[in-house]
């Protein structure tokens, strides 16, 4: 099986499946394996294996493995054995915990500079004055700063980010003071661009002093954030679809939702409790 799944994983790199997304895969064939533990592949086998997984997981990461080991059963073809994903409702509201405020946002900058460390306010004001994901972070390079436009390249699918006058202007600020000249605008001592971990860590270390729950600071929180304030100007999900490289709104959807307090203010308005 071992031989199987390594052809497998070669299979998805031909399909262009990127580095991570392969090694994800590869992690949740081997958790379902583990868990068969040298029994024979049955349907009933992958329906104990779903409803175990529910036990420590949440249902997006559910579906995640789910999927994983379906495409590896397909490859084998063996569909025969592929079980459904779980249906999950759309959430309409989140969690005050989760939801990071433009505030709260504002403090974590305003500490980064206070900290003189220019680089991680410039990151966080990159991520989130353009909406980008973290990982389209390298795209943002001195070349692309100068064009005011990066185009990212990722997952086989190609899209332009404009990078707003204000946030140029500091960049090239940034660019000459680090004298950098070409390449990633963001990288690491030794000239590598910096990745998830680094700014994810980087991030939580202001959390304290910027009064800010860890719960809300990461990479991906800027990127919701971006996506509420811009949806706030004109509710024109299409278009915020388009700027975040999003094919579907429905996953745009996710992106705008709140903790409900707007919702409650207009239902309190409506003067129907007497």
């Amino acid at each position: 099986m071992v031989e199987k799944v390594k052809k497998y994983i070669m299979y998805l790199e031909q399909q262009e499946k990127s580095p991570a997304t392969r090694q994800q895969y590869q992690r949740d064939i081997q958790q379902f394996l583990n868990f068969a533990g040298g029994q024979e592949l049955s349907k009933e086998l992958a329906i104990r294996y779903k409803e175990a997984l529910q036990k420590d997981y949440q249902p997006v990461s559910v579906n995640a493995k789910i999927a994983a080991v379906n495409g590896f059963f397909s490859f084998l073809g063996r569909g025969d054995l592929k079980v459904k994903q779980l249906k999950i409702q759309r959430q309409a509201f989140c969690s005050k915990e989760k939801e990071l405020s433009k505030a709260e946002y504002l403090r974590l900058v305003a500490v980064a500079e206070k900290k003189h460390n220019e680089k991680l306010s410039l990151i966080m004001q990159t991520i989130c004055g353009t909406g980008i994901r973290v990982s389209e972070l390298p795209y943002i390079t001195a070349e692309s700063v100068k064009a005011g436009k990066a185009v990212i390249r990722l997952k086989g699918k190609i899209r332009m980010i404009l990078i707003p006058d204000k946030l140029r202007k500091v960049l090239q600020a940034y660019l000459r003071c680090e004298e950098i000249k070409s390449g990633p605008v963001f990288v690491t001592r030794t000239g590598r661009p910096l990745d998830r971990s680094n700014i994810w860590r980087m991030m939580k270390s202001l959390c304290e002093e910027a009064r800010v729950a860890p719960s809300k600071v990461f990479p991906h929180s800027l990127r919701h954030l971006f996506a509420r304030c811009f949806y706030a100007l004109d509710k024109d999900i299409a278009k915020l679809a388009d700027i975040l490289g999003h094919s579907n709104i429905n996953t745009t959807r996710i992106y705008i939702v709140s903790t409900g307090q707007e919702h409650l203010r207009r239902m309190d308005a409506l003067g129907l409790v007497v």
